[in-house]
């Protein structure tokens, strides 16, 4: 390395609003603070004003077509920038991306990073073999202990390359007391609930393997056992129609309409979490890590989710809230009563147990900072230093 400040080129399809091009923001951001220059390679999006107003730079590349020429000359063009803008090191976030910035990387000489974002299933020789780049690399993060477990066991990569950094929320952004009553005031009547109804919220896109079809026979049990004086509000885009009609015949079918809201997208959700009585998370498949979870435990909500995956890493059960098993309406509901029915105290020490559990754990800092130290390992600078001195003082 030379003294000059490190550039930091992340790849990845697009700048959607996942977790992944979030996280991919959120490390521009701290690789600018660290002193360091940013790049992004990606095709345009939401994001792109958020990744700017973050002090980084974004190149226009297609890294999405799967096609081997596509790849190809995607890690031809990954080549020109590297030597065009001097870059130090790549950190390739999604499979395609992946391969073009592996080929580029070992041409060119410099070390390339890879994320371990999804569960990324893979039940054929073909899968694992387009799964196995994320593992191939010089460091290899997984965002969680559940994903750490199946790089280990399945794609055999050693202690020595291999990081476990978590996702983080934001601190500053999810803290109780300081949303302001007109912002859960505006949610409050966005989603029609009065505010003294107790509100049980589902935040995760409506699609059969998150588990609402679960947590609607739930309900339907939750209100033979409980009565009402609870909404439950899923607040998701609607990515699957035929399940979200089904969805909605089911709470048609259970006589549920006056206690459940499709309230589609949230783009405020410290003010949901705010608003909410239990944050819930009945996932059918195991979550690489689930962020929702992490954000509402930070606000001081208890949580439910299924006890499988990362859910079994960011909750601690019976302190920060409660796990069951997946796909069992009889347990959720449960679940649901003995949170619902919980006395204040209770409620006051759970709710300090689970804000303190996420800040030890799964800040977006935590996450800015373990990162800068994977690039500190591999070009011996002193990014991570930096970034924590310019947090500090913030």
């Amino acid at each position: 390395m030379t003294d000059r400040s490190p550039v930091i080129l992340q790849v990845l399809p697009a700048l959607g609003t996942g977790g992944l091009e979030r996280g991919a923001v959120e490390i521009a951001a701290a690789i600018t603070q660290g002193g360091g220059t940013a790049l992004v390679a990606s095709r345009p999006g939401r994001l792109l004003v958020q990744l700017r107003h973050a002090g980084a730079r974004h190149i226009e590349l297609d890294l999405k077509k799967k096609s081997p020429v596509a790849v190809l000359r995607r890690a031809q063009d990954l080549q020109a920038i590297i030597r065009s803008e001097g870059v130090d090191l790549v950190h390739a976030r999604s499979r395609i991306p992946a391969w073009a910035a592996w080929i580029a990387c070992r041409r060119e000489n410099i070390p390339l990073v890879t994320t371990w974002h999804g569960v990324h299933e893979a039940k054929w020789r073909a899968k694992k073999l387009y799964n196995s780049v994320l593992a191939r690399s010089t460091r290899v993060i997984a965002i969680s202990e559940f994903i750490a477990c199946r790089l280990r066991s399945e794609y055999a990569v050693p202690e020595s390359r291999l990081r476990v950094i978590p996702r983080g929320a934001d601190l500053q952004e999810f803290t109780p007391g300081t949303i302001s009553g007109e912002r859960v005031q505006k949610l409050a009547e966005a989603w029609r609930v009065p505010v003294e109804a107790r509100i049980i919220l589902m935040p995760a896109r409506l699609t059969a393997w998150k588990g609402q079809g679960v947590l609607v026979e739930a309900l339907g049990l939750l209100r033979s056992r409980m009565g009402t004086g609870w909404i439950c509000v899923l607040a998701g885009p609607e990515n699957d129609r035929k399940f979200s009609r089904r969805l909605q015949q089911r709470v048609r079918e259970l006589g549920l309409e006056e206690h459940v809201r499709f309230a589609g997208t949230c783009t405020d959700m410290p003010a949901a979490c705010e608003l909410a009585s239990v944050v819930v998370a009945p996932s059918l498949r195991p979550e690489p890590f689930g962020r929702t979870l992490v954000e509402a435990q930070m606000m001081g909500r208890p949580v439910i989710g299924t006890a499988q995956g990362a859910m079994m890493e960011t909750i601690l059960p019976g302190e920060t809230g409660l796990v069951v098993p997946p796909d069992d309406p009889e347990a959720l509901a449960d679940a649901l009563k003995s949170v619902l029915e919980t006395d204040d105290d209770a409620l006051d020490w759970l709710a300090e147990k689970a804000r303190a559990h996420a800040i030890a754990n799964y800040t977006t800092t935590l996450m800015q900072a373990r990162t800068l130290g994977v690039y500190d390992e591999l070009l011996g600078t002193r990014l991570r230093e930096t970034f924590e001195e310019y947090s500090h003082d913030q």
